[in-house]
């Protein structure tokens, strides 16, 4: 799979997605638009082994549901994930069996070590 989770309106996406050469057959999925599939976050979940790193703890819907005070076991963490595009963390970065979660300045770093190599 070569797919990238971002959303458009996103200033750090757009940033992160303009400094990298990303190949022609890279998929750009703007989460807003089309939704994570169910198929999408198990493939992410199997190679993750966790819905709590690709959850977005800074996303304001996750504040203002109380979602911070609560202890979420992964089911409803992946609940919340598929439920508003707003709870996965972005961008997400998938190419063959690598992935690239957030925009952390290592994972950036990251980023731009492989696709601009």
């Amino acid at each position: 799979m070569k797919k990238v989770f971002h959303l458009s309106t996103c200033d750090t996406c757009k940033r992160i997605l303009g400094k990298l050469s990303l190949p022609e057959d890279m998929i750009l999925q703007d989460i807003k638009k089309e939704h994570i599939s169910e198929d999408d976050l198990d493939f992410l979940y199997k190679n993750t082994r966790s819905y709590e790193i690709l959850l977005n703890k800074r996303a304001k819907k996750y504040t203002e549901e109380g979602l911070k005070d609560e202890n979420l076991s992964e089911e409803e963490i992946k609940s919340c994930i598929l439920s508003h595009y707003t709870f996965l963390k972005r961008p997400i970065f998938i190419f063959n069996d690598k992935i690239f979660i957030g925009n952390d300045k290592q994972t950036v770093d990251a980023l731009k070590s492989f696709f601009n190599e």
